[in-house]
């Protein structure tokens, strides 16, 4: 079993930065055993509907951004504190969203992450 919680949503102006973390408790040391990704649903939409943001393949530690972000967004994780974090910069309002932490499974070849262990999620404001 693996418990995340996310954090660092909140409301930021159109243009500016944020940095979310999520932090991952577990038997065994979960950042060795998972991969680990970044989702987020949209107003109005559902939760199956949650988009793909980026993901980080372990143990290489290889990164993936969806397309459209990958110029604003980086996701990474600190080997020190055991976080998971994503930094996205120049937001819009059309950003705004819940954000979640996830850990599963990451396919390099189908680029599809399969989650196994979901955070509750941070809601991020992007004002205009």
């Amino acid at each position: 079993q693996v418990n995340l919680v996310e954090s660092g949503g909140g409301s930021v102006q159109a243009g500016g930065p944020l940095r979310l973390s999520c932090a991952a408790s577990g038997s065994g040391r979960p950042y060795n055993t998972y991969d680990w990704a970044w989702f987020r649903q949209a107003p109005g939409k559902e939760l199956q509907e949650r988009e793909f943001v980026a993901a980080i393949k372990e143990p290489s530690g290889a990164t993936t951004t969806a397309d459209s972000l990958k110029a604003r967004y980086f996701i990474f994780r600190s080997d020190a504190n055991d976080m998971l974090y994503l930094q996205m910069s120049r937001l819009a309002p059309e950003e705004t969203a819940v954000y979640y932490c996830a850990a599963g499974s990451y396919n390099t070849n189908s680029h599809y992450f399969e989650a196994k262990y979901w955070g509750q999620g941070t809601q991020v404001t992007v004002s205009s």
